[in-house]
């Protein structure tokens, strides 16, 4: 599954408006998709990054 259909299963509001922000601007579905839920859910803040960040050792 990839991760475009588990978002929009999970989360059809946050998908569709970051669907539509991604239609009207340079960025990507995944860039909307974590701006429009973080600032929704401003507690979700911390996993913004997740997956994002180079390996520390």
């Amino acid at each position: 599954m990839t991760t475009t259909l588990l978002r929009s299963l999970l989360s059809p509001l946050t998908s569709l408006r970051a669907w539509r922000l991604a239609r009207t601007s340079p960025h990507s579905f995944d860039t909307a998709w974590r701006y429009l839920r973080v600032r929704a859910h401003p507690d979700e803040t911390p996993h913004r990054l997740h997956g994002h960040r180079p390996d520390l050792p």
